[in-house]
């Protein structure tokens, strides 16, 4: 275990509760959130499958998660991918209130091609839910998403790297960013000089239900910590894939599902990780991970 890093432990529990305190931030983080077929019927017949962590996706100053398909009532499904998601606009009411930014750095944002991505944005504007790693051209998909907040100011930027890359921005076409490796670390610098006090990759990558990650996602996620990145977080595998160190730096290679479907058999498959942080001006302070167990 390298000694720089801190451990996880349950201080973020133990101070969820209290009143925001000054130079602190504590960020909460959830993987992939997919409110189409079940999900969907559930949200369509008046439930709620978030109900159960509300209190945990509220806890924290800033919460974050990746949205796993289009909200839209748009576009047609592409006869090239095998599983395309969309979801009907009123799943906005589970999410509104719950985050404060989802990220759009996915396989699944363009499934219903580009007109359901763009009515995507917009109902996460009308919700008051920042996005990230996407937008209406390259400049602002490669944007990053800034939380300023008790006197930090942290940049997260989002990234996908798992095909089609036709879903990728492009100079004056909507789309997401795509994770190319002098991109990626010409932002990360970028944000450093723009004053960022810590750095977050958001990285959609690795296969799916590997339990491992991949030499490409250690190699990326080195790459990303030695140009300047605090902390790498991942999702995508569908399972998650543990916690690694690099420098001091924290590394969780996926936070595996979080409101997700038809995984009964696959291992590992309905468990996901909510990441909860903590962090000053210096970094990182504690994490931890509360288990979502999905049925």
């Amino acid at each position: 275990p390298d000694d720089q890093l801190p451990k996880a432990t349950s201080a973020y529990r133990d101070t969820a509760s209290q009143p925001a305190q000054p130079g602190v931030v504590r960020l909460v983080m959830a993987g992939d959130v997919m409110l189409a077929d079940g999900p969907g019927q559930t949200i369509a017949n008046g439930g709620d499958p978030l109900a159960l962590f509300d209190a945990a996706l509220r806890a924290g100053d800033y919460t974050l998660g990746n949205l796993e398909l289009p909200v839209a009532s748009v576009g047609k499904p592409l006869e090239s991918k095998i599983f395309s998601f969309r979801a009907d606009p009123q799943v906005m009411r589970v999410l509104k209130g719950r985050f404060n930014a989802l990220s759009v750095a996915n396989n699944h944002s363009g499934d219903y091609g580009q007109a359901a991505f763009l009515e995507t944005l917009q109902h996460l504007s009308e919700a008051g839910i920042a996005q990230v790693g996407g937008g209406r051209n390259l400049a602002e998909a490669h944007r990053p998403l800034w939380i300023r907040q008790n006197g930090l100011s942290i940049a997260v930027l989002a990234y996908n790297e798992f095909k089609p890359r036709s879903f990728e921005a492009g100079p004056d076409w909507p789309g997401v960013a795509w994770s190319v490796d002098e991109r990626v670390v010409a932002v990360i610098t970028a944000a450093r000089r723009a004053g960022a006090d810590v750095i977050i990759p958001f990285m959609h990558w690795g296969w799916e239900r590997e339990r491992q990650p991949t030499d490409r996602q250690r190699q990326l996620a080195r790459l990303m910590i030695d140009a300047g990145a605090d902390l790498v977080v991942g999702g995508h595998p569908h399972v998650t894939q543990g916690v690694d160190t690099y420098k001091g730096k924290l590394i969780v290679y996926s936070l595996g599902n979080f409101v997700f479907d038809s995984f009964e058999n696959v291992p590992g498959g309905q468990t996901g990780w909510l990441l909860r942080l903590t962090f000053d001006k210096h970094g990182l302070l504690n994490w931890d991970t509360l288990t979502a167990q999905m049925d």
